[in-house]
């Protein structure tokens, strides 16, 4: 039997008590999403990698079940939830102070790198070498954009019943049917097709479990192109994009379409050719 631990050395309850979480302050938040704004590429996923990475393991804010807590609350509203996970962290370490810093600080960096390239859009975008390096960059994002889908496209149809929404989907929206009717739309479709699916599998009393899923992956795209031939009221913008993100779910990729009907087709606030530029400087 041993008669005495060597000094230092945790007992058992110590060692089964659990990590105190350490406590942020105003000045570590704005440090860490301004760095993480200023250096985390890639979508909504990736950011939220590196958030749980910085605020879980590294620095121990959270627990991993707080975390993950918070993660679920976001995909519960609409918007980007990288950085609703910001804000919600900001708010968790110091109330209100905290989420108006940190959700500042996550997207300050991308603000006001495309605020500079958008001014040097509208002011140097008509000149021919700006128009050639765009024409060839424009291939590179549309390649990327088409990968994307792809990508996405293989994981989330995997069954015959999301298929034919996504067909169903693409037809009455080339057809001029309203985006948010259209998701609202395919989202029916795959309540009444799980239903059904529920309701065959208990009459015939089969005892294999299906589960139907709809993993959303979120991709950020954002970009801002200035049409100097027709100028737009802050309102009506603000108004605008407050409608988007009060509605937009899903990926990044959903908002093109967004943006090319109300922008382009609806209002002629910009051309094709001036939202595949916004686009690009998105991917940038």
């Amino acid at each position: 039997m041993t008669l005495a631990r060597e000094a230092g050395e945790p007992g058992p309850i110590a060692e089964s008590r659990p990590v105190q979480n350490d406590k942020a302050s105003i000045y570590d938040l704005a440090l860490l999403f301004l760095r993480l704004g200023a250096t985390a590429f890639g979508g909504p996923a990736a950011h939220i990698a590196l958030i749980e990475h910085e605020v879980v393991r590294r620095k121990r804010w959270l627990t991993r079940e707080e975390f993950l807590d918070l993660l679920g609350a976001t995909n519960l509203i609409p918007g980007p939830n990288s950085t609703e996970m910001a804000i919600h962290i900001g708010w968790k370490q110091a109330r209100w102070a905290g989420l108006i810093v940190a959700g500042l600080a996550f997207i300050l960096p991308a603000a006001l790198i495309v605020l500079a390239l958008a001014w040097a859009y509208v002011r140097y975008g008509s000149r021919p070498e700006v128009i050639h390096l765009l024409y060839g960059v424009k291939p590179v994002v549309i390649a990327i954009i088409v990968q994307a889908i792809w990508r996405l496209g293989s994981k989330a149809l995997r069954r015959g019943e999301l298929a034919l929404i996504a067909v169903l989907g693409i037809a009455t929206n080339g057809a001029g049917l309203n985006e948010l009717l259209v998701l609202f739309g395919g989202g029916v479709l795959a309540i009444l097709f799980r239903v059904a699916g529920d309701w065959r599998r208990r009459t015939e009393e089969l005892t294999v479990p299906c589960i139907l899923t709809i993993a959303p992956s979120t991709a950020t795209a954002a970009g801002v192109a200035t049409s100097a031939a027709a100028p737009v009221g802050l309102a009506p913008l603000f108004l605008f994009f407050l409608k988007v993100g009060s509605v937009l779910f899903g990926s990044g990729y959903v908002l093109i379409a967004f943006l090319r009907n109300d922008l382009v087709h609806r209002w002629g606030w910009l051309s094709d050719t001036q939202l595949l530029d916004a686009i690009t400087v998105g991917q940038v």
